[in-house]
């Protein structure tokens, strides 16, 4: 079956997700804030739910069309195949977005959209009620500057909660943005990537993830796989090649340290569950009193801000000093990322490079260090 599919992400990450859609071999046919639309099939659905490291959800894209009224919406829904996938007795619950459109009360759209999927699905069935105890299909509508999109969510559960993480402290980087800003840093094996401010570990266990080239959803279950249009072996196979995938002798190692003991335990905790715990390297250690060792090192860090640590001067006083920390180690590459606007200043030097990004809706910014 021909699909057409949407892979969302964090806002900033559009890039990396369309690299690994095509990595994986499938045609992207559009890209906008947050998604990148491409065409596949049910075996594209378990594989881009088991390997895209940097999507948020993986979606069917039923269609989409004008909708500037509430007939405009409706119409447009009624005459979308969901019969194709949605049987007698499934579920189809209804939820969504609308931006920069007409149509801004999400109550009613969502009310709207049932009732024209009803209305459709009655149509093929012969049906006027759906008792919905079987299969979910969770329903997801999309409408930017009045235009409509409908879709059939495959993941479930985000695809940014891989499983290791049961437990986090305050304000946690999500795994998927931790993915990324560890692929911007470049990781190479014979160098030394260290975060110095660990909290639950997710920037190390990332990086170390995407070293070994561990599957981010090799170790999880999907909506999708409930689905009986796609068949198991799919599932089974896309598992199966993430499983021999898996780099088993690198020498890539990362150093995860925090001035907290209970970051420090909860990382390593975590790393062991992500597979990863003989590569991260979890202690103690206060991030200004770091060094280099004689080493080659990359440092990819969060540092604390706001509810993770106390005073906004504080936190100013902390920037300031690892600034002179970090730039003592030249010539080591330093990333760091933070919705500090003022941090440059802080630190004492120019990034070579400034990416904003966006943490769940956080908006923050990347600052890379290339030559510190």
């Amino acid at each position: 079956m021909k699909l057409e599919l949407v892979a969302t992400c964090l806002f900033g990450l559009e890039k990396l997700l369309g690299q690994e859609i095509d990595a994986l071999g499938y045609e992207r046919v559009a890209t906008i804030n947050g998604r990148v639309t491409f065409l596949g099939d049910e075996e594209a659905i378990a594989l881009s739910n088991i390997f895209l490291r940097y999507a948020e959800r993986v979606m069917i894209k039923l269609g989409s069309f004008r909708a500037e009224t509430f007939d405009m919406l409706f119409e447009g829904t009624r005459s979308l195949p969901w019969h194709a996938f949605i049987g007698r007795s499934d579920a189809f619950p209804v939820k969504g977005h609308s931006i920069k459109s007409t149509l801004r009360s999400l109550p009613d759209c969502q009310a709207i959209i049932k009732k024209a999927i009803v209305k459709s699905l009655g149509e093929k069935y012969g049906m006027s009620y759906f008792p919905e105890e079987g299969v979910k299909y969770q329903v997801e509508f999309f409408i930017l500057n009045d235009e409509a999109t409908l879709m059939i969510d495959t993941s479930g559960t985000a695809l940014h909660k891989r499983g290791y993480r049961r437990d986090s402290l305050a304000a946690p980087i999500r795994e998927t943005l931790a993915a990324a800003i560890a692929a911007t840093s470049r990781p190479r094996p014979d160098v030394l990537l260290w975060d110095p401010f660990c909290g639950s570990g997710t920037i190390a266990i990332e990086a170390a993830r995407l070293m070994l080239n561990i599957a981010p959803g090799a170790d999880r279950s999907f909506a999708a796989e409930s689905f009986p249009f796609i068949e198991k072996r799919h599932w089974e196979d896309a598992r199966e090649e993430a499983r021999e995938g898996v780099i088993r002798d690198s020498g890539f190692e990362v150093y995860a340290s925090d001035i907290d003991p209970a970051a420090v335990e909860l990382t390593v905790k975590n790393a062991y569950r992500a597979g990863v715990g003989k590569v991260v390297r979890g202690f103690i250690k206060d991030a200004r009193d770091i060094t280099s060792g004689g080493r080659r090192g990359t440092i990819v860090t969060n540092p604390p801000y706001g509810e993770r640590l106390g005073s906004l001067p504080e936190v100013e006083a902390l920037y300031r000093d690892i600034g002179r920390k970090f730039r003592s180690l030249s010539p080591w590459q330093v990333y760091v990322i933070t919705s500090h606007e003022g941090f440059e200043r802080l630190y004492g030097k120019r990034a070579d490079k400034v990416k904003k990004l966006y943490n769940g809706m956080i908006p923050c910014y990347l600052y890379e260090y290339y030559k510190n």
